[in-house]
């Protein structure tokens, strides 16, 4: 029996990270989270229907948008080199630094 070693191709590497992202957009896209991240993160008490409108319009635009192919490059290479789809070591923060991106345009 031959065991055949598969290894992570750019287009994976970059569908991973797709649905990775877009699983995190759909929490925030969920009202309570998306207060409660707000309440935790900026200590944002209140948020009015029109800011969480326009957060929901932006991220809904982040879902469909394309893979920032450079803005996840080192995590791209490191799931390349290491062939493992880890996100250890903080690459967790670069999903929450796209969110983070919109929140910040409608809280400050």
């Amino acid at each position: 029996m031959e065991v055949r070693e598969i290894r992570w191709t750019e287009r994976n590497i970059i569908d991973l990270i797709r649905k990775l992202r877009n699983d995190l957009i759909k929490d925030f896209l969920d009202e309570r989270y998306l207060k409660e991240y707000v309440l935790k993160r900026y200590q944002v008490k209140e948020l009015s229907n029109v800011k969480i409108e326009f957060i929901k319009q932006k991220l809904k635009q982040l879902l469909i948008a394309p893979v920032d192919t450079l803005h996840y490059l080192g995590l791209i290479k490191l799931i390349g080199e290491t062939d493992t789809a880890s996100l250890s070591e903080g690459n967790e923060q670069l999903f929450y630094a796209e969110i983070e991106a919109v929140l910040k345009n409608y809280l400050f």
